[in-house]
């Protein structure tokens, strides 16, 4: 059988893994990037708490002792369901069974200003952009004499009370309490805020009522003005408009607010329902199609009874697709009856800052906060890294966080953009 799989994320790649070394599969792996990265992680990379190579790992190198995968850096374009044919930008593959598993990208809901103006946080591209911004931004602040437009950098705005809204506040309330105080002595006195800002009427909408009061209370005493039942409906010329009538003078909002999903030609326009999710059955085919299937979050499924109104976007639904639909693909393979996905939620959990978190289990109904879910925050994501080598990176970054109350991350690099003109030259050389 012929797989066809775009996108490696946690779908995509558990996926792989339930099906490697297995002969009578033949799967090409599909991705944008050359590389898996650790999205629960992202912030810290952007916070420069953690370094690339911390959460990210060559897709080839993963592969490489993978006999029936093959992998191929492009990006998926169209689909041709009458001619079994996946089209990518750099060329087209055959396929038995198309998967997508392509993820969700940043939603602005329709708010081109915030899309051209905020920082989003989806990618490891989009991480390392907004540590470049926030670095050069806090130098700029250092040389501005007027205190009202100092604090347009240093104000920072976060859209979005889910956890990695909540995580990147409190690593920025930390860190304004710490780090910006020893390095940057020039702005020790100066005022500034890091904003909190989300439509619903309490953060981390999907927890429990005590992980969300336990939320609201950490973020506050460190000092982050956390505003509820409040959306972003503008940002421009370094102001942000509320939905409340509020503004704030910031240079620095970043988007953590909303995703959505990319829909593709050949895909007929009735197999997407909201934010263009693909709506599949329960074996995760995509309706009013034959053999194409979608996994994680970009797929939206209404057949598991205890979740008629789609599975949450996290990344235990993703891994728990993956590994059904490839039990399902040796069950068809042999003739057998397919079995409808459950998932089994394996509960919550997000970071707030140094030893405070909120987690909660389902089963038995439990709820931790503090030191002791600070750690299990810290063990689980730490035994999700993908490789060794992104665990004992990662563990002892956060070792050094930990004791040092400090990062030694923070550099300002970025590729030069402009091109130079050797001497006696007219016009830079062509590449």
């Amino acid at each position: 059988m012929k797989i066809v799989i775009i996108g490696g994320g946690f779908a995509g790649l558990n996926l792989v893994s339930e099906l490697a070394n297995n002969p009578e599969f033949d799967i090409t792996l599909v991705d944008k990037n050359n590389y898996n990265f650790f999205p629960p992680l992202i912030y810290q990379l952007a916070t420069a708490y953690l370094e690339p190579a911390s959460i990210s790992y060559p897709f080839r190198k993963y592969l490489r002792d993978i006999k029936n995968v093959h992998f191929r850096m492009g990006e998926m374009v169209a689909v041709k369901p009458d001619q079994n044919i996946a089209v990518l930008h750099n060329g087209e593959l055959e396929y038995d069974v198309l998967i997508f598993a392509t993820g969700a990208e940043t939603n602005y809901f329709g708010m081109e200003n915030v899309k051209k103006n905020a920082i989003p946080m989806k990618t490891l591209n989009d991480a390392l952009e907004m540590r470049n911004k926030l670095l050069q931004r806090m130098e700029k602040a250092t040389l501005n004499k007027n205190s009202r437009e100092r604090r347009k950098y240093m104000n920072i705005v976060v859209a979005g009370g889910g956890p990695t809204g909540v995580e990147v506040s409190g690593m920025f309330a930390e860190m304004r309490r710490g780090i910006l105080r020893r390095e940057y002595p020039e702005l020790s006195t100066s005022v500034s805020n890091v904003y909190l800002v989300d439509g619903a009427d309490a953060l981390l909408a999907p927890m429990s009522k005590e992980s969300q009061q336990d939320t609201y209370d950490a973020l506050t005493k460190l000092g982050v003005v956390v505003k509820l039942n409040t959306r972003v409906t503008d940002f421009k010329d370094d102001v942000v408009y509320l939905s409340n009538g509020e503004t704030i003078q910031s240079k620095n909002l970043i988007w953590a607010a909303g995703v959505g999903c990319r829909a593709f030609d050949g895909i007929p326009a009735e197999s997407f329902g909201r934010a263009k999710r693909m709506i599949v059955d329960g074996n995760n085919k995509v309706v009013n199609t034959n053999n194409i299937y979608a996994i994680g979050d970009t797929c939206y499924m209404e057949a598991d009874a205890a979740f008629p109104q789609g599975h949450p976007q996290v990344a235990q639904v993703a891994i728990q697709q993956g590994k059904h639909l490839a039990k399902n693909l040796k069950r068809q393979l042999k003739g057998e009856a397919l079995t409808p996905f459950k998932y089994k939620d394996k509960g919550s959990m997000a970071i707030i800052g140094k030893n405070k978190a909120v987690v909660d289990l389902p089963s038995p109904k439990l709820h931790f906060k503090g030191f002791f879910a600070w750690l299990m925050w810290l063990f689980i994501h730490l035994m999700s890294l993908l490789t060794y080598r992104n665990r004992l990176t990662t563990f002892w970054n956060w070792m050094v966080s930990y004791f040092s109350w400090d990062q030694p991350l923070r550099m300002i690099i970025r590729p030069e953009k402009k091109q130079r003109v050797a001497p006696g030259a007219t016009e830079p050389p062509k590449v």
